[in-house]
């Protein structure tokens, strides 16, 4: 069997993809254990809130005083603690869309620095007489790195405007919460 003039060795691209997937499931997973820990300790703090607010509502005997109690204090506080709340869980999901981010970028920066040694070996070792399919074979390589920077650019735009439609979704709850 002849060898081949390429050095075409699949592992190495898969051990790339492995730990970047691996880094990627990381990142996930601190990000899902740290809304977890938002979670509990909201629901903890409600609970707690829930029966002091019962408690002092019990001491109430004028309706109309309970009311004013219920409207002044609790609604007030909830409003305060679900802000808390978001920002909490908006901080954790910007965290992690950041991180994925750099990851993202560190796989295409990789895939592009293999696919230049790839056509650089392939075109440095084409045989004589050979220089019109080199010519095509490096257009459609100049091609391929185009496609890279578009894929960039998509990645990049896509995460601002996760992070712009949250931060807007926010804005929208916080003036709703104050009208």
């Amino acid at each position: 069997m002849a060898k081949s003039p390429f050095d075409v060795n699949p592992l190495p691209g898969q051990e790339k993809m492995m730990k970047a997937t691996k880094e990627a499931s990381a990142v996930a997973m601190e990000s899902a254990q740290a809304i977890n820990q938002i979670n509990q300790q909201a629901a903890q703090e409600l609970a707690a809130q829930v029966q002091k607010r019962v408690a002092e509502l019990m001491k109430t005997q004028d309706p109309r005083s309970a009311f004013d109690y219920v409207h002044a204090e609790v609604l007030q506080d909830a409003a305060k603690e679900v802000s808390q709340y978001h920002q909490k869980l908006l901080k954790v999901l910007n965290q992690g869309n950041k991180e994925l981010a750099d990851i993202a970028e560190t796989m295409i920066e990789e895939s592009k620095a293999d696919l230049i040694h790839f056509v650089n070996h392939a075109t440095n070792n084409a045989p004589a007489g050979s220089e019109a399919y080199v010519s095509v074979f490096k257009t459609s390589f100049n091609t391929a790195l185009q496609n890279f920077e578009l894929i960039r650019a998509a990645m990049t735009d896509s995460f601002s405007n996760f992070e712009k439609s949250v931060e807007s979704a926010t804005k929208q709850a916080n003036s709703k919460k104050s009208s």
